[in-house]
C-alpha cells in the first residue's frame, strides 16, 4: 500500500500540435514533490500521464497501490502547463472524479486550479494547492495521514471547502534557498518511454532542470500565481550535482534548462561554466534567458564554454512601442545584438513572437517580420496575447474578453478578448510567417550550398522541398491576409 499517489493533468495526446512535435519532458514539478514527501517518510507512488491514452488510466494505480490521497500536481515549471488550458482543466475533473468513486482524498496543485477554485471544488477536489506548494502538500499530508490535530486553517498555502463555503488560508512565503529541496524523484518515472520517444523521432533524447524559481521582471501579460514577482536561484554547484546524477541515472544526450530565465543573477553563468568544466559534467542544452542579459558581462562566451547550443529569447514584437506597452523592458536593438553575438558563438536562437497585442497596426507586424527577417533567428515560435487571470493586461482587456476565455490545447490560438484584426486574421498571419521564416531560411541555405558545395544534404535538400510550397502558396495566403485585416472588429480595444 501507498500513502499518497501523485499524477498531473498533461496529457500529450490532447495537446494536438505538441503531440505532432513529440518532444515531451517528464512532469519536473510533480517530481519535485514526490522527492520532498519520500524525504519526510511518506510513501509515494507517480503516475506520469503525459504518454498515457485517456484519464481512465488512473483507474489502475489507484487500485494497485490503494492511496488514501491521490494528488494531481500539475508541473508548473513547463509553460504549456502554465497555459491553462482547457483540454486539461477536464482531464483533471476527470480524474479527480475517477479518484472520488475509489475513496481517495483528492489534492491539486495546479495555476489553473489557483485561478478556479470553484470549478475544482465543485468536480470533487478536496483541496487546492495556492502558491508554492511543495511544504504546503507536506503539511497537509502530515495532518491527514498522521491525524495530527488541526483543521487546515492553519497551514497556509491552502483552500478548501468549509460547509458550502471556499476558504483560503494565509499566502505562504516562498522558499529562498532552492538547495534544500531533494532532486526530483526521477527514479520513480519510466524515463525509458520518453527515451524512445525522443529517439524515434529526433534521434536524441533530452530531459528538462531548472535552476531556478521566480522571475523579478514585470512583463504585464504574464501570469504569476505561483511565485509573484520574486526570483531565487540553486546554487551552480548544486545544478551541477544533478547533472551528474542525471547523466547516471538516464544519459541524456541533451538538457532543456526550463527557468524562466536562465543566469539572472549576476556572475551565476560564469560560476556554473567554471563548476561544470571542471567536475566534467558538461551535457548539451538549451535554456531561456532575455537579450538584455545575455549582454551582459561575459554571459554568451559563458553559456557556449558550459555546453549551450539553443537560447530562446522572448522578442516578442520588432515594434519598440509594442514593446514598451507590453512593459517588457528591453529594446529592439538589443533583440538585434544578442542574436549576432550568440550566433558569432555558435548558439543557435530561438524566437518567441507575440501577436495580437492592443494598439499594434499592420507597420508594427510589419516590424516584426522585418526582425525576423534581418536577425535570422534559426527558430521561431508564435502565438498571439493570452490574457490570463492575475495580470495587468488581463485588467486591461477584461471589457473585452469574449465567452471563452482560455484555450483548449496550446496550437488553439483563438483570441480571447476583441483585439483589433478579427480572430482568422492572426491565423493567417501565423502561416505567413512561417512560411516567410522557411523561405528566408531556403535562401540562406542556398547562398551557402553554392559557395560550399560540399555542404549539401538530404535536410537542405528537403528544406528546399518545402520552400518550394510555401513560395507557391504564400501569395494566396498574403491576399487573404489583406482582405481578412479590412474585416476590423466593430469594437477594438486600444
Amino acid at each position: 500500500m501507498t500513502d499518497i499517489l501523485l499524477t498531473h493533468s498533461y496529457f500529450l495526446r490532447f495537446d494536438p500540435k505538441e503531440y505532432k512535435s513529440m518532444m515531451p519532458y517528464p512532469p519536473l514539478g510533480t517530481l519535485y514533490a514526490a522527492g520532498l514527501l519520500r524525504q519526510q517518510g511518506f510513501s509515494v507512488a507517480v503516475h506520469d500521464v503525459m504518454l498515457e491514452q485517456s484519464e481512465s488510466s488512473i483507474i489502475d494505480p489507484i487500485d494497485n497501490h490503494g492511496p488514501k490521497i491521490l494528488v494531481i500536481y500539475d508541473d508548473q515549471f513547463n509553460y504549456l502547463t502554465k497555459m491553462c488550458l482547457g483540454r486539461m482543466r477536464k482531464a483533471a475533473f476527470a480524474m479527480t472524479r475517477l479518484a472520488k468513486e475509489r475513496n481517495c482524498t483528492v489534492v491539486i496543485f495546479s495555476s489553473d486550479a489557483s485561478d478556479h477554485l470553484e470549478e475544482y471544488f465543485a468536480e470533487g477536489a478536496d483541496y487546492v494547492l495556492c502558491g508554492e506548494a511543495e511544504e504546503t502538500l507536506v503539511q497537509l499530508c502530515t495532518q491527514l495521514l498522521k491525524k495530527e490535530e488541526g483543521s487546515g486553517e492553519e497551514i497556509s498555502g491552502l483552500a478548501f471547502l468549509t460547509g458550502t463555503t471556499i476558504r483560503r488560508t494565509a499566502k505562504r512565503n516562498v522558499v529562498a534557498d532552492l538547495d534544500r529541496f531533494p532532486f526530483p524523484a526521477w527514479d520513480l518515472l519510466d524515463l525509458g518511454s520518453y527515451r524512445r520517444a525522443w529517439t524515434k523521432r529526433h534521434g536524441y533524447f533530452s530531459l528538462n532542470m531548472v535552476t531556478t524559481r521566480g522571475c523579478p521582471f514585470h512583463c504585464n501579460w504574464c501570469a504569476k500565481p505561483i511565485y509573484g514577482q520574486v526570483y531565487h536561484s540553486r546554487s551552480p554547484e548544486n545544478v551541477v550535482e544533478e547533472m551528474l546524477h542525471l547523466n547516471s541515472l538516464a544519459k541524456p544526450d541533451h538538457l532543456w534548462f526550463a527557468d524562466d530565465i536562465f543566469g539572472l543573477k549576476p556572475g551565476w553563468v560564469a560560476r556554473f561554466d567554471q563548476v561544470v568544466n571542471q567536475r566534467k559534467a558538461q551535457i548539451p542544452f538549451k535554456c531561456l534567458s532575455r537579450v538584455d542579459l545575455l549582454l551582459r558581462e561575459d554571459t554568451i562566451r559563458h553559456l557556449h564554454h558550459a555546453g549551450c547550443q539553443t537560447v530562446w529569447v522572448g522578442a516578442e514584437s520588432g515594434s519598440q512601442k509594442i514593446l514598451d506597452a507590453m512593459e517588457k523592458g528591453i529594446k529592439v536593438e538589443e533583440i538585434y545584438r544578442a542574436t549576432a553575438l550568440l550566433h558569432a558563438h555558435g548558439i543557435r536562437v530561438g524566437f518567441f513572437l507575440q501577436y495580437g497585442y492592443p494598439g499594434e497596426t499592420r507597420e508594427d507586424i510589419e516590424q516584426t517580420l522585418r526582425m525576423v527577417k534581418d536577425c535570422r533567428p534559426d527558430e521561431i515560435g508564435i502565438s498571439v496575447s493570452y490574457p490570463l487571470p492575475g495580470t495587468k493586461f488581463h485588467d486591461q482587456v477584461k471589457h473585452d474578453l469574449q465567452e471563452k476565455q482560455n484555450w483548449v490545447d496550446s496550437g488553439d490560438l483563438d483570441m480571447m478578448f476583441r483585439g483589433t484584426y478579427v480572430p482568422d486574421f492572426y491565423r493567417a498571419l501565423h502561416m505567413v510567417t512561417h512560411k516567410k521564416f522557411r523561405l528566408w531560411q531556403a535562401r540562406d541555405a542556398l547562398r551557402h550550398i553554392l559557395t560550399h558545395p560540399q555542404s549539401i544534404s538530404g535536410k537542405s535538400l528537403r528544406l528546399f522541398a518545402a520552400s518550394a510550397y510555401h513560395a507557391v502558396t504564400l501569395p494566396r495566403l498574403e491576399s487573404q491576409l489583406q482582405h481578412l485585416a479590412e474585416l476590423r472588429n466593430p469594437v477594438a480595444h486600444g
